[in-house]
This record gives structure tokens, sequence and C-alpha cells, in this order.
């Protein structure tokens, strides 16, 4: 229900902005109070999945606990919480996208700037940094043990923020990908959540970091030395065209 709502409202705003649309009109004109609820959509479309194994191990504690459901509610709404937070950087992004795209001017700088975009979140992918939060992703039994002690709505609500941190901690930087091919490009999104999911779920989804960093950082340099290229990457269907047929 989350991407088919995520799809009409990219049909209905044109919230296909990022590096790659700057030369064209920009259709971003949301107020900040309505984007971030189409974020926290997004949000839920993409990351949600990831964080079903949290959600039950919660649930399977606080069951033994006596706890009742509105506890993991609470958890659930403090992972999203932590994602609704997050989502002020990608507004302030399009804002300032949509001012340079009215502004005119030259716009050579574009596949550069994607391009080094695309390798820094590659890059991310072999840091530290990246290592400790996918490693929290990936043992959510053993982070509920470490950071729910006392139960209780209150405890849920900070378990699920700090898990929600880790998590952002883990993917912010794959998500900038989105700032260059489109903040709700639905093949792109549908491809990164396919990743967060290889990475947190999948047995063997420790190797999978280093692939996409490999890849990322690849097609990062191939957009900065053959600036076509940024545009067959971003190419996305007409959603509304195809929503009016």
């Amino acid at each position: 229900m989350a991407w088919a709502l995520v799809a009409r409202s990219t049909a209905m705003h044109g919230m296909v902005d990022g590096l790659a649309q700057v030369a064209a009109p920009m259709a971003m004109t949301l107020a900040a109070p309505t984007f971030l609820g189409m974020w926290v959509g997004m949000m839920v479309a993409m990351m949600f999945p990831t964080a079903v194994p949290l959600v039950a191990a919660h649930r399977l504690v606080g069951r033994r606990r006596g706890d009742s459901p509105w506890t993991t509610a609470a958890l659930v709404a403090g992972y999203l919480s932590t994602w609704s937070v997050a989502g002020v950087v990608p507004f302030a992004v399009l804002v300032l996208l949509r001012d340079v795209a009215t502004g005119g001017g030259e716009t050579e700088w574009l596949p550069v700037a994607a391009g080094g975009i695309l390798v820094a979140a590659g890059l991310y992918q072999f840091t530290g940094w990246k290592t400790v939060c996918l490693r929290t992703c990936r043992s959510p039994l053993a982070f509920v043990a470490r950071h729910d002690f006392a139960g209780g709505a209150r405890s849920a609500v900070r378990a699920g923020f700090l898990q929600g941190t880790y998590c952002l901690g883990c993917c912010w930087a794959l998500m900038t990908v989105l700032l260059v091919v489109g903040l709700m490009n639905l093949l792109w999104m549908a491809v990164l959540s396919l990743v967060f999911i290889g990475e947190k779920v999948w047995r063997r989804g420790w190797a999978l970091p280093r692939f996409v960093g490999v890849a990322l950082v690849g097609l990062g340099v191939a957009i900065a030395l053959h600036p076509p290229l940024l545009g067959v990457v971003a190419e996305i269907p007409d959603l509304g065209t195809t929503s009016s047929m």
C-alpha cells in the first residue's frame, strides 16, 4: 500500500526532481509539511521491510514480558521519527535545486557533481561507520536485549529512535543516489530497497555493501567523464502520462 501511495504522489506532484532534472522545468512546489508527509510514506515503503525483524523481535520480547502490543507500535513510531527528522535535509536540497533550475545559467557542473555524489556514496560503503551500523541492523534481537531494559512505551520509543539512527547511518549514503536521479524515482527506489533488504536480512549480505560500493564508484566516474550518461541513468517513465491512460 505504501508503494501505491508513493506512486500516486509522484504522478500527482511530479516529485522526481534531482540533479539530473535541474536543466528541465522542476515541479517541486510543495510546502514543508506536505513534503515531509510524503517523505514518511516513502520511508515506510523503502525502509520498513528491513525493520520487520526488529519489530518481530521486540514483540517477541514484549509478549514474554507481558507488554501491550502498543509498546511495539511505540517502537515503530520512534523508528519513523528518525527518518522524519532526516527528511528536512532532502527538502532543503530540493528547494535549492529548484532555485538553481529557475535561475538558469550554466549546468556543465551537473555531471561532475552527480558523479561526485555517487563516488562518495560508494566509498562510504567501505567505512567503519557503515560496518558498525550494518552490524546493529543485522542483529535486531540483540539490539532489543541491549536497549529496551525498562519496557513500556517510553523505552520502546527510545529504542525505535536509536535503531532508526543506526539504520540512517547504514543507509543515508545510498539514499543520496536519489538526489541525483530523482527523489521519487520509483525504479531507483525499488533497486535501493532491494539492496537495503539484502544488506540487512540476506545471510550473505555482508558482501553486498562492497559490491554496491564498487558499482557506485564506477558509475560516478563514468557519469563525470561522459555527461550524457546522467540522463540515461535517471530516465524514468512519465508517470503522469501513465496515470491518465
